[in-house]
């Protein structure tokens, strides 16, 4: 009886597979195909310069977010300064803004005709821009700046978790043989931490190869303006398949190095011993350090863009007669992405736990796979094949007389869809590590009574890890409000969100009519960040 029973639970789970994973083995089917016209002259124009600046933006953001969330993670953790207790939840904040917002926000702040260089001018009494020499911020050095402002936050939490969960008697230990702060950070926890810090510079190179409202703002050629400008410039489809391959192949690399790391470098602690940890104190000089290390990315990742939002805002007068249209669709989308992205991450969670076949372990661990994918990957891979089917329905109820037109590929069914396989890592994961926590003797009770596995989990399980649920369907919401490569490439007809107006907006250089929607979408981002790090706060020893 359990033998078929979990035969069931596998063939469900391979069909889910086969339905999720499409989308990214069509776009890697694409490779073969013959397309060489088109590719040749890509290859002969501009795949070079995609490559590099992708590769340079990677490598730029790789160190900057590295550096900025280690030392930050280290200081609110080990460090003993005025404000800590704040700082360690506010270094959280830039996570809620997306980084096509700062590229707006900032190149309207420090344009030539902006506040900053306008009030240079003024101060240093030059007439023109050749008086002077100020950076542009419209270019690679700028979406690095951007790109670590934003997704810092990642190295940071899975740091300062890492350095949380890190045995005290490690640390007592370098104090005793002495070790000073530096030497403790350097030769202990920082080599204790590198598998969580590679796991959270892994997430930051993959969302540095989504991005793509930043880098074509900034006139910056990567892999995902190249798609979308050889399918909507050029209108080959099958090349931006191509090119999607091309970076499929080159994230998926980036996950099994990510992988290998981890594997390469395994450490276990003595959880017993994770008790408060007397922190160094830090005074003067040193004190003024920590608080102005702290404090920059804060400003400039969040409160410096938001408040300058406010302002044109205020300027502009008015949120736009369809600031509410937009919200609602934007609203619609999250919600709905959002509830089914849960119960499936729910389900998907509980066969994890009660199927300890191979098998279904690594068609689990493929079910995450979207998250690492390009949004403009999948929307790309989701298209094309419902576009397919459009068109075979269309062909085939012809004959009877009826011509629906596009039911699938034209509406937000294909929209959700590619919302479900690219974010349902993000539920799946956090409801998954909860479950984990609940002892199994509780499965074992309700089933010696007869109790059905489905009513395990909606009764037993559901109401236990309630928490974990609602922050993954919050981050899944938000995750969903402000994406933008897909919904620009897939959205259905006359149906605009929040992200895909902003960025009309600023696209035409009418940043106040953007302002209204950009706050939308950061007051709706903060709110899992505050339920993420009262989480953590909660749960870790301070």
């Amino acid at each position: 009886m359990k033998r078929r029973s979990l035969s069931g639970y596998v063939i469900l789970l391979l069909l889910f597979l086969s339905i999720f994973l499409a989308p990214i083995g069509f776009v890697l089917g694409s490779i073969f195909s013959n397309n060489y016209d088109t590719w040749n002259h890509l290859s002969q124009t501009v795949l070079l310069s995609y490559i590099l600046n992708s590769l340079y933006l990677a490598i730029g953001v790789g160190i900057g977010t590295t550096v900025l969330g280690v030392s930050t993670a280290w200081l609110v953790t080990a460090c003993q300064f005025p404000g800590r207790s704040v700082w360690e939840w506010l270094l959280l904040l830039p996570l809620a803004s997306p980084a096509y917002l700062l590229a707006y926000v900032y190149t309207e702040f420090l344009a030539y005709y902006g506040p900053v260089q306008t009030g240079l001018r003024q101060l240093g009494g030059w007439q023109s821009s050749a008086d002077y020499w100020f950076p542009n911020v419209r270019s690679l050095g700028g979406a690095v700046v951007m790109l670590v402002l934003v997704l810092y936050p990642y190295v940071y939490l899975l740091a300062r978790v890492a350095f949380l969960e890190q045995s005290v008697c490690t640390m007592e230990a370098s104090r005793s043989l002495g070790a000073n702060p530096w030497e403790s950070f350097r030769r202990v926890a920082l080599p204790l931490a590198r598998p969580s810090i590679m796991s959270g510079l892994a997430l930051v190179l993959m969302e540095t190869l989504n991005d793509y409202g930043t880098v074509q703002f900034f006139g910056v050629g990567t892999f995902t303006t190249g798609i979308y400008r050889t399918w909507f410039g050029l209108g080959e489809r099958q090349a931006a398949m191509q090119l999607a391959a091309v970076l499929t192949m080159f994230v998926l690399w980036l996950i099994l190095l990510e992988g290998w790391s981890r594997r390469q470098s395994r450490y276990y602690q003595n959880f017993q011993l994770q008790r408060s940890c007397v922190r160094y104190r830090l005074s003067g000089v040193r004190a003024g350090g920590a608080l102005l290390l702290c404090l920059t990315p804060i400003l400039f990742g969040f409160f410096l863009p938001v408040l300058l939002l406010i302002k044109l805002a205020w300027e502009q007068g008015t949120i736009g007669q369809d600031f509410i249209a937009l919200s609602r669709n934007s609203f619609v989308l999250a919600a709905i992405t959002a509830g089914l992205g849960t119960s499936l991450g729910t389900v998907l969670a509980y066969i994890k736990r009660i199927g300890k076949d191979r098998l279904i372990q690594s068609g689990l661990q493929l079910a995450s796979l979207g998250y690492a994918i390009p949004g403009s990957v999948i929307a790309v891979g989701t298209l094309v094949p419902l576009g397919s089917l459009d068109q075979w329905l269309n062909q085939t109820l012809q004959r009877s007389g009826w011509q629906p037109g596009l039911i699938f590929s034209g509406t937000i069914f294909a929209l959700v869809f590619a919302y479900l396989v690219r974010f349902l890592a993000v539920p799946f994961n956090a409801i998954s590590a909860s479950l984990a926590k609940v002892k199994p003797h509780l499965d074992e009770a309700a089933q010696s009574l007869g109790t059905p596995k489905f009513v395990i989990l909606t009764q037993i399980h559901t109401p236990l890890i309630w928490g974990s649920i609602l922050t993954g369907f919050l981050l899944m919401f938000v995750d969903v409000m402000k994406e933008l490569p897909a919904t620009l490439v897939m959205r259905p007809f006359n149906w605009e969100t929040l992200a895909v107006r902003v960025y009309q907006y600023a696209s035409d250089e009418r940043l106040g009519e953007s302002a209204a929607p950009a706050l939308a979408i950061l007051a709706v981002g903060v709110i899992p960040v505050f339920i993420l790090s009262w989480q953590i706060t909660r749960t870790r020893p301070q």
